[in-house]
């Protein structure tokens, strides 16, 4: 992004208009997601308020929210003041294990217990870390989500053209996405596919949850089942839509619920677990790990398949469940 005239940053208090000319990195993003990230701390009614009034230009002429920006457009930014933030803790900058990263690609081994980004009571997450560690890094964005109780494989993108080429991947069906989850209860089935309609909404403080609903989102989980113990299963989960809480909620609904798992898994014996001693099944963490992915290199179009070994945790705890039966 070039500033014109040493014009101060949209996201700073400034009260003159900006000037910036989208490089390419930029282009291809419409322009209320472009200044939403841009201006930092500006409300989004802010923000639509002043597309809908024509202060921002584009190239000198009026356009309207679902603009996509292109190389070189010249867009004004009107004066927007800020509120001051006070007392703002700065974000502590960390890495996470590696598993790949190329010119367009960074992949992750995100641990269980991080957000994935600030919001929602969290101050910050995985993005927030990673771009303070990495303070140079022109442009790095999450491709997609895992649930902050979930671990394993975690993409994110260095170049605006990865996340488009991955975002449409994902949204053709052609990325594939394999979790392993440990599950209470006797599964038998070898190989199940299950097709129940997801309703997502809000509790009155704000915590996000799904349920089982007609009318719901289609929603298509395949699970395989990889071992299994006399009140326990070790399964490994296909998605084929990409809802929230989607795993979940398909094994909580189906009566065999994900081991640890706080929001909708058997609370007593979560409990249980958490208290057993180390030797004997203690996990104290939801058992959900996203371990492998397949996908298209968005740059060179060749096939890649990146995996993520069990957590220790998660390796311990199926070591003490003992032989597996057949």
């Amino acid at each position: 992004m070039k500033m014109q005239n040493d014009v101060v940053p949209p996201s700073s208090q400034a009260l003159a208009a900006s000037f910036v000319t989208i490089t390419e990195e930029e282009a291809g993003q419409r322009i209320d997601n472009y200044l939403l990230r841009v201006c930092k701390g500006v409300p989004k009614s802010h923000i639509y308020r002043i597309l809908r009034s024509g202060e921002v230009r584009v190239n000198k002429g009026r356009i309207d929210q679902l603009y996509r920006l292109e190389a070189g457009d010249l867009v004004r930014i009107p004066p927007i003041r800020i509120a001051e933030k006070t007392h703002t803790a700065p974000v502590p900058g960390a890495e996470f294990r590696i598993v790949h990263e190329d010119s367009h690609l960074l992949v992750i081994d995100k641990p269980a217990g991080v957000a994935v980004h600030g919001g929602s009571g969290v101050s910050y997450g995985v993005i927030e870390q990673l771009r303070a560690a990495r303070p140079d890094a022109k442009f790095l964005e999450l491709v997609h989500r895992l649930d902050r109780e979930t671990s394993g494989l975690l993409l994110l993108a260095k170049k605006r053209s990865a996340l488009t080429n991955l975002h449409e991947q994902m949204r053709d069906g052609h990325t594939d996405k394999r979790y392993l989850a440990a599950v209470a209860g006797d599964w038998t089935n070898k190989r199940q596919h299950v097709k129940l309609p997801l309703h997502k909404f809000s509790t009155p403080d704000g915590e996000r949850r799904v349920v089982v609903q007609a009318g719901g989102m289609e929603s298509h989980t395949i699970f395989n089942l990889l071992r299994k113990w006399q009140n326990f299963a070790l399964l490994e989960a296909e998605l084929k839509t990409g809802r929230t809480h989607q795993i979940r909620v398909h094994l909580a609904s189906s009566g065999f619920p994900i081991l640890g798992d706080e929001k909708y898994g058997d609370f007593a014996l979560n409990k249980q677990l958490q208290k057993a001693d180390a030797s004997r099944g203690a996990l104290r963490r939801m058992f959900l790990h996203a371990y492998k992915i397949t996908f298209t290199h968005p740059e060179t179009g060749k096939p890649m398949t990146l995996q993520a070994p069990l957590p220790a945790e998660c390796d311990r705890f199926l070591l003490s469940l003992g032989q597996a039966m057949n």
